[in-house]
């Protein structure tokens, strides 16, 4: 897949191009460089030409770097590989998210065997066996553990090994 970066946001394909060539905002910044008015002008016409089609036939969109932190926060302990080299963009810094903080839509199960769902429909268990109580919590702090693994406090209590399964 291609990445690309638009001034609205970041910018990515989502398959083949509307024309035989590749889309790219490379594209229209070489255009600066282009010393002839007129010719500079027919060559920003035509590259933001092709990232119209290409954004009318569905294979290019837009997306906000809002709507970016969110998907990454609706994800957020599930792996999915692709995504960091989609989200990232052209950054050399480590934007990956470590740890989300989420209001609590119920909390189900006895000690040492809850199952908590959380308002956005993310839905996570308890792996351990803590013996924490279901005490009406209103906030999940999750952060990443080691080797991959996950951890989980309510309201800011004990901390417990968790896993997404929803």
């Amino acid at each position: 897949m291609t990445r690309i970066w638009c001034i609205a946001g970041m910018v990515f394909a989502l398959g083949a191009t509307a024309t035989a060539q590749d889309v790219s905002t490379d594209d229209v910044y070489a255009c600066t460089s282009v010393a002839e008015d007129a010719d500079r002008l027919a060559c920003y016409d035509a590259a933001v030409g092709r990232l119209q089609e290409a954004e009318a036939a569905g294979d290019v969109t837009t997306v906000t770097r809002k709507e970016v932190e969110q998907v990454r926060q609706d994800s957020f302990g599930f792996s999915i590989p692709s995504l960091p080299s989609l989200m990232i963009g052209k950054s050399d810094k480590d934007t990956s998210l470590k740890e989300v903080v989420l209001p609590v839509k119920a909390v189900r199960g006895a000690r040492g065997n809850l199952v908590i769902t959380l308002e956005n429909g993310q839905v996570w268990r308890q792996i351990d066996s803590k013996p924490l109580r279901n005490n009406d919590q209103t906030e999940a702090q999750i952060y990443e553990a080691a080797l991959g693994s996950f951890k989980m406090k309510l309201d800011g209590g004990v901390a417990f090994r968790v896993e997404r399964v929803k």
